[in-house]
């Protein structure tokens, strides 16, 4: 049974590291005694020992050891010998890169159907859709492929924002580029607002938290989708 938690961020506003989610977390890693951290993503181009470092502060408070994929000879081995994973944040190309690099992304994709816990943030919760092309990161290295591990029939835009009726920019929304995109692509988003997570398993994707999500289609207009409840538009 699929275990899958997708967060837009990993930190709400005026808290601590992934703190909004350590009740969420908990239930996650139940019975799971250490947690692979995969740190590909590098956020701001910080190390993996850094941003391991970071990640361990937070999982200290649910009482679970956290340890790098980076402290492995073999990714290949540390993903099929984890008891569970963690995918944090950052720049989604350069963490799908390095995935596809280390020849891992299929391997990590079987382990986590096969009910290996899972923890996505930003960068590691798109990768879960069908590619990562609604991620809003700057494509500063080029992966072999948009593809991801279509784990969920979707694609994700984390931290979605609406459009802010009192600005002057004069610029695209997050509604308005995600439009462009089904011009051309018919796999469907879901704009996933922050604080607000998904919550997989074998029988549904529940949306969590407090917020609404967006969700489009292709040809369609974009509905919300209720919180804390089954995501119903999308045959899982």
């Amino acid at each position: 049974m699929k275990k899958i938690l997708l967060a837009s961020t990993s930190t709400v506003y005026g808290k601590p590291y992934l703190s909004y989610l350590f009740d969420e977390l908990e239930q996650l890693y139940k019975n799971i005694d250490e947690v692979l951290f995969i740190p590909y993503a590098r956020p701001g181009g910080i190390s993996y020992e850094d941003y391991t470092a970071k990640a361990k502060t937070a999982f200290n408070e649910i009482n679970k050891k956290l340890v790098g994929i980076h402290e492995f000879d073999k990714p290949k081995e540390a993903i099929q010998q984890a008891q569970a994973y963690f995918v944090g944040g950052g720049n989604t190309f350069v963490l799908l890169n390095t995935l596809y690099y280390n020849r891992v992304l299929d391997l990590l994709k079987e382990n986590i159907n096969s009910g290996k816990p899972y923890l996505g943030t930003s960068a590691g919760t798109v990768i879960v859709g069908k590619t990562i092309m609604n991620t809003n990161d700057m494509p500063i290295i080029l992966p072999p492929s948009f593809k991801a591990m279509g784990i969920i029939p979707f694609n994700i835009n984390a931290h979605y924002l609406d459009p802010n009726p009192d600005s002057t920019h004069m610029g695209e929304t997050r509604e308005t580029r995600i439009k462009e995109y089904l011009t051309f692509n018919s796999i469907p988003v879901i704009g996933l607002r922050e604080g607000s997570w998904l919550q997989v398993n074998e029988d549904a994707i529940s949306l969590k938290g407090n917020l609404s999500a967006r969700f489009f289609e292709k040809g369609k207009d974009p509905i919300e989708i209720t919180p804390n409840g089954i995501i119903h538009p999308v045959k899982y």
